[in-house]
């Protein structure tokens, strides 16, 4: 996931490999889309032995040996060779663009009923911005350096993002801007609108919201200047009291309970219904919360949960202090768009390359427009039965911020390690001094050199890993001997992290062959095995983003017993974001930072010790 935006540019001017063709029917964004591979279906045998490679550091010998046993019972069956029969001709169908995106959106996403927020929202800090320094000013700018890449996205003109050569499936993007998800149930939907209908934007300011369009009655775009005159009249129009009823609020509910919520406000009035259109079709809403975080921790909190009121989920934040960020969900993309709009945006501001247009307002621009709701006692109970549940959920979560600054990847890289593949041991270490043990744990990689490639997992936890872990838990061992395993330890973790990125995960496909059993077949012996729900139980849910023009990022945890564990790789730090349902988070940012510099200190003392052995000899 981690991509600045420099390198998007450098790898969007690369020449496609060979086997790849430009459709020269289709858009720029869009040319390379047929010709993107599918997903393949990895082999039995192949799964089976990275399974049972993964699970091995979890489990005692006694365990393990049960567990090959249910392995072996599988891949021997027929039904397991029935089963990769159906997959692969699910794959291998003609109307099936990718055999797992549906599945996956539906089961991940579409169909998951726990709220967005913290479930499956994440969240960017944007760095700061000394130029700008009011929420009016900062959210203008932010609006107008915008409007250049909704641009690019909606005409399909944007370059394909790519990878070492490799075009990635572009599809998503087109639910960038101007898009919503809507409660249902059993299984939530997404429509796209018209931007050229819908050529507005929604602010949230005191729990009320106002549209403000992004043109003229003559057609003319608005200026960051213009801009900033209407943000400054929200501000103003929402006054100093907060609405005690705000429709917000159930945007952060259970999906079934918004799905009735919804439906009951609907009915309330047509004034309704219009209503939620317009906030539902905007290019984008941008909260302008009343708050002033200063800290790592509090502006993260803020962006990522704020209190639930003045929301509307899915947005760009602005604080009173000119501080901002923005509030993604996963539903219909992965966070790799985001990234690279949020970069484009913050970049072209950086390093002042937006447009944004007069310095001086129009005089003649129509005030903002309040969009009222009608709300029935039935509405009111169900928004103020939404806050409990919210400030209750949210109660039980806390966040931490470590911003480690004794190296980064610069450093990483003098000793010929993936920066990445070391912050996953430290994270290792960490959890090791904590617990006792290694952590279930998730990495995320994407797919999208696959059409309609999402994600998959890549199983950090290693046999290596856990030997090096042993290692630097043994006083008796020496630097020299815990550095060898700590790079038989990275290399590992490279190659799994590769076989993941080419679809040749794990969990992927003993998912699809679990979805292919039809009614009446029994469960397969691996499913039923202990070590099968234990190994794929994320203790520690991680993701790798790095960017110089974020100040943090971060999501919630995705076990009730484990840690939202993101993390970012900077020359010279290394910052991780913890959350958890207060599981002694601040030991695990003291423990990630103890370890850190241990296992540095550890680098360098098995480095010297090896030159002077060298030298001896000489």
């Amino acid at each position: 996931m981690s991509r600045t935006l420099k390198s998007t540019a450098r790898a969007a001017n690369a020449d496609p490999p060979p086997g790849y063709a430009i459709d020269p029917s289709a858009s720029p964004m869009l040319r390379y889309q047929d010709s993107l591979p599918r997903l393949p279906v990895p082999t039995l045998s192949s799964t089976a032995h990275k399974y049972l490679e993964t699970v091995q550091p979890h489990l005692t010998p006694e365990e393990y040996a049960r567990t090959e046993v249910a392995v072996k019972d599988f891949i021997t069956s027929p039904l397991s060779a029935e089963l990769q029969k159906r997959l692969e001709a699910r794959a291998a169908d003609p109307a099936t663009t990718n055999w797992l995106a549906d599945w996956w959106n539906e089961a991940a996403y579409m169909g998951y009923r726990d709220p967005v927020v913290v479930f499956v929202s994440y969240f960017y800090v944007h760095a700061d911005d000394a130029l700008r320094r009011t929420p009016a000013a900062r959210a203008a700018a932010l609006i107008k350096a915008m409007l250049p890449f909704r641009e690019l996205t909606e005409s399909q003109r944007l370059e394909p993002e790519k990878v070492r050569g490799a075009p990635l499936c572009m599809a998503s993007y087109k639910w960038l801007f101007h898009s919503s998800r809507y409660p249902v149930k059993p299984s939530d939907t997404a429509r796209k609108f018209d931007p050229a209908a819908h050529n507005h934007v929604v602010f949230a300011r005191k729990n009320k919201f106002f549209t403000v369009p992004l043109a003229d009655a003559s057609g003319r775009e608005l200026s960051a200047a213009d801009l900033e005159v209407q943000i400054g009249k929200v501000i103003e129009m929402a006054g100093d009291t907060a609405d005690p009823h705000p429709v917000g609020a159930l945007t952060s509910d259970n999906r079934d309970l918004w799905t009735d919520a919804r439906e009951t406000l609907l009915a309330a009035s047509p004034d309704n219904v219009k209503a939620l259109e317009v906030i539902e079709s905007a290019m984008i809403v941008v909260c302008l919360d009343d708050k002033k975080p200063v800290t790592r921790e509090d502006i993260s909190w803020q962006c990522w949960v704020g209190d639930g009121k003045n929301r509307f989920y899915y947005a760009v934040i602005v604080f009173d202090n000119g501080r901002s960020g923005f509030l993604g969900e996963h539903s219909c993309m992965d966070g790799t768009p985001t990234l690279r709009m949020n970069e484009f945006v913050l970049a072209s501001l950086a390093l002042k390359k937006a447009d944004l247009g007069p310095s001086s307002p129009s005089s003649s621009l129509p005030a903002p427009t309040q969009l009222t709701f009608t709300l029935t006692p039935n509405v009111k109970e169900a928004i103020q039965a939404s806050q409990a549940r919210f400030d209750a959920l949210v109660g039980a979560h806390d966040l931490h911020v470590l911003h480690y600054e004794g190296y980064g990847k610069n450093a990483i890289k003098k000793y010929k390690a993936s920066p990445d593949a070391w912050a996953q041991l430290v994270k290792q270490l960490a959890f090791w001094k904590m617990q006792g043990r290694m952590a279930v744990t998730y990495e995320s990689a994407q797919t999208r050199k696959y059409q309609a490639g999402r994600t998959e997992v890549i199983r950090s936890a290693s046999s290596e890993g856990k030997a090096w872990v042993e290692a630097m838990m043994d006083p008796e061992q020496t630097d020299v001997a815990r550095a060898k395993l700590f790079r038989a330890a990275v290399a590992r973790h490279l190659q799994y992290a590769a076989w993941a990125a080419d679809g040749q995960g794990v969990d992927r496909h003993l998912f699809g062959l679990k979805k292919v059993l039809k009614e009446g077949e029994e469960l397969p012996a691996i499913y039923k095995d202990p070590a099968f729900a234990r190994t794929s139980h994320w203790e520690l849910s991680t993701s790798q983003l790095s960017s110089p023009y974020f100040d943090g990022w971060g999501y919630g945890e995705v076990v009730p017993d484990g840690y939202g564990l993101s993390y970012a790789i900077g020359d010279d730090y290394i910052r991780w974001t913890i959350t958890s349902l207060k599981r002694n988070t601040a030991e695990l940012r003291h423990y990630l930072a103890e370890a850190a510099t241990e296992t540095r200190v550890m680098m360098d003392r098995a480095l010297a010790a090896e030159k002077a052995g060298a030298e001896s000899k000489l």
